[in-house]
């Protein structure tokens, strides 16, 4: 079995974001950028998988500039056979990523693809549902639990929704997207790491796949959220229930 895994490159979750002064988005220049940490978790999964024998090879793909390689050396890093690079410098939205990875599904022919339910820099959480969409595949997304049965092909997936846990069955080959609670992602160690640089990555362009970048979504402004006003300390109960009865109008 082979298990295909998307990761992206986003600005690292600890880095204080700054918006460009036009508002067309967010400052990225000379800022920290990591591996989105949902795309750890699926990159995680795919692993174990692989490390119960379930799986044979796991290939992480990344979609972007050319600094998404450092991201792929990242994954590799974490245990991934090899990596794929789709190189572009365009706006991509998750239309144009799941076009390209329909065109990278058909040539690698994977078993399971695995993504991140959604990217923390604009998390649009569409990207693995278009996929499915695109391929006429099923789809597990918000997992929390993965349990594949390789006699059978299936994979039994433990969806988080609103009234609790659902349960679904899933005939592979299937699309699945993580949520928090299914894994804890490894660190990579420094042996790995030096083994990483020496894992191959194929790469491709757009033009190569066949897949036209098209722009379906205009971003119109980028704004930071309001400030939050400074908290004030009442002296008595009393006071309080005159506050939240005459200035906030809550009660």
């Amino acid at each position: 079995m082979k298990i295909m895994v998307a990761v992206k490159r986003v600005v690292d979750y600890a880095v204080k974001i700054r918006v460009k002064p036009d508002k067309t988005g967010v400052v990225t220049q000379n800022v920290k950028m990591s591996m989105n940490p949902f795309c750890e978790i699926a990159l995680e999964e795919a692993l174990r998988i692989r490390e119960s024998g379930l799986a044979s090879e796991v290939v992480a793909v990344s979609i972007g500039p050319s600094q998404c390689v450092e991201t792929l050396r990242t994954g590799l890093a974490m245990g991934a056979n090899r990596g794929i690079h789709v190189e572009s410098t365009a706006s991509l939205y998750p239309l144009s990523v799941a076009k390209i990875f329909r065109k990278l599904v058909e040539i690698e022919k994977p078993d399971l693809l695995i993504l991140g339910k959604q990217a923390i820099d604009d998390d649009c959480n569409q990207t693995g549902q278009m996929i499915a969409g695109l391929l006429n595949w099923p789809q597990g997304t918000f997992a929390s639990k993965v349990v594949l049965d390789k006699e059978k092909q299936v994979a039994t997936v433990d969806r988080e929704v609103d009234d609790g846990i659902e349960t679904v069955c899933l005939n592979l080959p299937a699309v699945i997207t993580t949520d928090l609670r299914l894994n804890q992602p490894r660190y990579a160690t420094l042996p790995n790491i030096m083994k990483a640089k020496s894992k191959p990555i194929k790469k491709f362009t757009p033009e190569e796949l066949n897949v036209e970048i098209i722009s379906d979504l205009e971003i119109v402004q980028v704004t930071e959220p309001p400030k939050r006003k400074a908290g004030v300390i009442v002296s008595s109960v009393d006071e309080l229930i005159d506050k939240l009865k005459n200035e906030a109008n809550v009660i």
